[in-house]
């Protein structure tokens, strides 16, 4: 049987020879490291190749997990601008302001949530004639919640950190979404994302690796305690918008999600680290929520919940609302979740998923690969899902398809609103250290078919006389081991099916941009 290579840390630092992308590796393999040992499950050998790669090279925090990989090597002082931006965009943008010109003050403690609303309202005047980008310099912004605009670009320079004020009073409540019916964490309304906007069109946030700092601790302190009488904020959501780019950035201690965007069609995210502690609650990475035509590339996730969370709406709202998610492409994931999925279609799938594409996916320390969540109730669809080329390494299930997952937002749902999950293939896995292979729980007479499972190697951590959990799904199987529960192993010659033609999403480019500032 042929199988891909589990991940090498000696492969990651053959393949490349930038300096800056041999630290990227390095700086994962730290954060590896340290994970596995704090869970002490992963091997000697493992550990001993990682320690090994990071004598050889300087020393690092890991506070840092994406080295800085903009064209700037000066490390400017507060407020001191570089003296050219780069960055890709659908368009690139005719005017430019930076923050200190709205009265900006980078201390981490002077509020600029004022500053930041006037910079964004002062260049949404450019829409129409050529766009506008808000610079933010070397320094610490505190702010609260701000929307975007249109035709708008929002750049943070390397050293800069938008921080998110820990005020609660400074986020404004705002209605919950039609497809929820209710806030996600309490019945009524929520509390404003960081940065948001809604009806755009051409928006992009970028920067040379700058940091958005959600300061999440508060709140989830307060959510444990249920003290929050409203749902937490998220970093970034965008509303009925069109071409969103969203790139080259590093985003920590989000209150709850991260990237939200919601009711959306053409959607890039590219070359995001998210960092948050392993059992922070909800902090999902990146959530595409009734969304079509979404490309995920080149993320790296440290989270608390899913990395990669596809939804489309909650019971009787979502079928009600009847918008999908569908076309969406996840390539070259790293992730580490301890208590959640590398990706999860679901729970909230009452507008249908349809046609997700993922590969080259790497999990490390996570609670499974891929997840389906749904229940009776949810109504819709998970179909045409297809996944191939994963190195999951320390799982507790390599597959987990649930229909028994009973969170609702009120008892008015209806119980016979049965989902279906249909055509779900997995191809080219390899799994090191797993609980259990597989935990497929269908519904009774609404079972999930069409799975489809080949090339998979899941080496598990203790022998178990049962490998595979099955119950109501149907599908075949090939070349898998250990050998799969009765119900999927009907024959099944060569790789499950994945999608030759690309998305016109995976067509979309950027223009290449740049912009002296005087």
């Amino acid at each position: 049987m042929k199988s891909n290579p589990v991940f090498s840390p000696f492969k990651c630092f053959a393949q490349v020879s930038n300096p800056h992308d041999r630290l990227s590796c390095k700086q994962t393999l730290f954060l590896v490291n340290m994970e596995s040992q704090r869970h002490g499950c992963f091997s000697i050998t493992i550990q001993l190749t990682t320690w090994l790669l990071l004598l050889a090279t300087v020393s690092i925090t890991p506070s840092h997990a994406v080295p800085r990989r903009g064209p700037y090597d000066e490390k400017p002082k507060y407020g001191n601008p570089i003296s050219e931006i780069k960055y890709s965009s659908p368009s690139c943008r005719s005017h430019v302001s930076s923050l200190t010109e709205f009265g900006g003050v980078g201390d981490g403690t002077t509020l600029n949530t004022n500053a930041f609303r006037s910079a964004v309202e002062h260049l949404s005047q450019y829409s129409s004639t050529g766009g506008g980008m808000l610079y933010v310099p070397a320094g610490k912004w505190l702010t609260g919640p701000f929307n975007l605009t249109s035709y708008f670009t929002l750049f943070l320079h390397k050293d800069a950190t938008i921080l998110a004020t820990q005020d609660v009073n400074q986020w404004p409540l705002i209605d919950p979404l039609p497809s929820y019916g209710r806030g996600r964490d309490k019945p009524g309304g929520r509390y404003s994302s960081l940065i948001g906007g809604a009806n755009l069109t051409d928006v992009v946030i970028t920067g040379d690796n700058g940091t958005i700092d959600g300061q999440g601790a508060s709140w989830w302190q307060k959510f444990h305690k249920n003290q929050l009488k409203y749902t937490r904020g998220y970093l970034i959501e965008l509303l009925h918008s069109d071409q969103i780019l969203i790139s080259n950035l590093t985003l920590v201690n989000s209150p709850a999600w991260n990237i939200h965007p919601v009711y959306s069609s053409n959607i890039v995210v590219s070359g995001i680290t998210i960092l948050a502690p392993v059992h922070s609650p909800n902090t999902d990475g990146i959530n595409p929520d009734s969304c079509s035509q979404v490309r995920i590339e080149d993320c790296y996730v440290v989270s608390g919940d899913d990395c990669v969370a596809i939804k489309s709406g909650w019971d009787e709202y979502g079928i009600s609302y009847g918008m999908p998610s569908e076309h969406i492409v996840i390539r070259r994931l790293t992730c580490i979740s301890p208590t959640s999925a590398v990706i999860a279609l679901g729970s909230e799938m009452s507008g249908g998923i349809q046609d997700v594409r993922a590969e080259d996916i790497t999990a490390i320390n996570s609670e499974s690969g891929v997840r389906i969540k749904t229940a009776p109730g949810r109504g819709a669809y998970v179909k045409d899902v297809y996944v191939r080329g994963m190195n999951l390494n320390t799982m507790k299930w390599a597959f987990w398809m649930t229909g028994n997952y009973k969170s609702h937002p009120d008892d008015k749902y209806d119980p016979n609103a049965m989902p279906e999950v249909t055509n779900i293939s997995y191809s080219n896995v390899v799994a090191t250290e797993v609980t259990t292979a597989a935990r497929l729980e269908g519904i009774p007479n609404d079972a999930f078919t069409g799975i489809c499972i080949s090339n998979v190697t899941v080496g598990m951590a203790k022998s178990k006389k049962y490998a595979w959990t099955c119950t109501d799904v149907e599908g075949v199987s090939s070349d898998v081991s250990p050998q799969p529960c009765e119900p999927l192993q009907g024959k099944h010659a060569g790789s499950c099916p994945f999608p030759t033609e690309s998305l016109p999403i995976d067509t979309v480019e950027f223009q290449q941009c740049s912009y002296t500032l005087p």
